[in-house]
């Protein structure tokens, strides 16, 4: 059974950055895309980055790219979402997720398995 687990979130000012660290476990990983989503209360998750396990092919969305940068140690087991120049409106809960279809794509029901979440709070 895969098993996500993210770590790093918090409280950071507007300007500040994050980085948030999503360890996999269970499985080998070398066919799947991981990826990361964010959800506010009320509102269905947004596409946030992902990121092949073998190739490190990365995606973003389009609205954050520049600011987050996605990216894996294979080694380690460990997805990562850099976040800079954060904003109150990147306030939300970020999920790590995997699709062992290797699809991947900005579609969550696409992915099979979540972790259970991390708060980032961005104050203004």
């Amino acid at each position: 059974q895969v098993q996500l687990v993210e770590s790093g979130g918090g409280l950071v000012q507007a300007g500040g950055s994050l980085r948030l660290s999503c360890a996999a476990s269970g499985r080998t990983f070398s066919t799947y895309v991981m990826g990361w989503f964010r959800q506010i209360p009320g509102k269905e998750r947004e596409f946030v980055a992902a990121i092949s396990w073998s190739g490190g092919t990365t995606y973003y969305a389009d609205s954050l790219k520049g600011r987050f940068t996605i990216s894996r140690d294979k080694a380690k087991n460990t997805m990562y979402l850099q976040m800079n120049s954060l904003k109150p409106e990147d306030t939300a809960v970020y999920y790590c997720c995997a699709d062992k279809d290797g699809l991947g794509g900005r579609y969550s029901p696409t992915y099979d398995y979540w972790g259970q979440g991390t708060q980032v709070t961005v104050s203004s």
